[in-house]
C-alpha cells in the first residue's frame, strides 16, 4: 500500500508514518511538497480545513497507484477575542472520497495574536518567542503552550487516528 504525504514537515510526516504503520505495516510512504492554495497563515477553521483538503486532493490527481493521500494543515482561529491554534487533516482516497478531521487547540498569548493579526505567520513568531529555529518541525506552538505535554506530531497523530478510523469504517458500510 502506498500512502502519499502532502508535506516535507518533519512533525507532520512523523505523525502520518507513526499512525499509518500501526494499521498498515507494509505501507510505503512518499512525501510531496504540494500547495495548500490558502493563505500562508490560515486564519480560521474553514481556511485551515480547506488547506488540508487541497493538499490531499492535489496528491491524488496524478497518483493512481496510491491508496490515499494525506493533507495536514495548521492554522489559527479567533473565538470571543482569543486566538487559538487550530489544525486539520484530510484523507483523500484513490476514488476521490474525502475524509476530514480536526484536533486540539490552545489559546495563544495576546502578544502573539497581535502579530498574527498584523500578517505574521505563527511559525516564525514562535521561533522568535522560543529563541529556536524551525519550531514548526518539532514541538510547534502546541508543544510550547502545553509545556511539552502535547507535541505538534502528537496533535497530528490524533488527527491521523480520526482519518484512518473514518476511512476503515467506510470500507465496512
Amino acid at each position: 500500500m502506498k500512502i502519499l504525504i502532502g508535506t516535507n514537515n518533519r512533525a507532520k510526516t512523523k505523525a502520518v508514518i507513526t499512525i499509518s504503520t500501526k494499521y498498515y505495516p507494509n505501507a510505503e510512504f512518499e512525501n510531496k511538497d504540494v500547495p495548500s492554495l490558502v493563505s500562508n497563515q490560515p486564519m480560521s477553521d474553514e481556511e485551515t480545513r480547506q488547506g488540508a483538503i487541497n493538499r490531499a486532493k492535489h496528491l491524488m490527481v496524478e497518483n493512481v497507484d496510491a491508496e490515499f493521500g494525506i493533507g495536514l494543515e495548521g492554522g489559527v482561529k479567533e473565538i470571543d477575542g482569543t486566538m487559538y491554534v487550530c489544525n486539520w487533516g484530510a484523507l483523500v482516497t484513490k476514488g476521490g472520497r474525502v475524509f476530514s478531521a480536526t484536533g486540539a487547540g490552545v489559546p495563544l498569548p495576546n502578544e502573539i495574536a497581535v502579530l498574527l493579526k498584523a500578517g505574521s505567520e505563527l511559525g516564525p513568531i514562535m521561533d522568535v518567542f522560543t529563541n529556536k529555529n524551525d519550531i514548526r518541525h518539532d514541538e510547534g506552538a502546541i508543544g510550547v503552550f502545553t509545556n511539552g505535554l502535547v507535541s505538534r506530531s502528537d496533535m497530528f497523530e490524533h488527527i491521523m487516528l480520526l482519518l484512518i478510523g473514518q476511512f476503515e469504517l467506510s470500507k465496512k458500510l
